[in-house]
């Protein structure tokens, strides 16, 4: 879970650095769109550990047993630089 965790950090950082103000409006827009990335990814891993949660309770009344969850995540949005 460790790539959450650095994506919300990244994410973070964005949000900090739009906040100041002080960028030109090219890099602010590119930014932007590397914040929307990141939320992104970070949306689609918090949707797969629900449904992981969500399983393990439905199984919980009876035999426990963990499944992944297949949840599409395009690539390209992990590689924000």
């Amino acid at each position: 879970m460790a790539k959450f965790e650095d994506n919300l950090s990244a994410l973070e950082s964005v949000v900090e650095r739009l906040e100041r103000g002080d960028l030109p409006l090219e890099d602010s827009v590119k930014l932007f769109e590397d914040g929307v990335r990141l939320s992104t990814a970070c949306k689609a891993e918090l949707d797969a550990a629900e449904g992981r949660v969500q399983l393990l309770m439905e199984q919980g009344r009876g035999q426990m047993t963990v499944a992944d969850l297949d949840v599409e995540v395009d690539e390209s949005e992990d590689e924000v630089e």
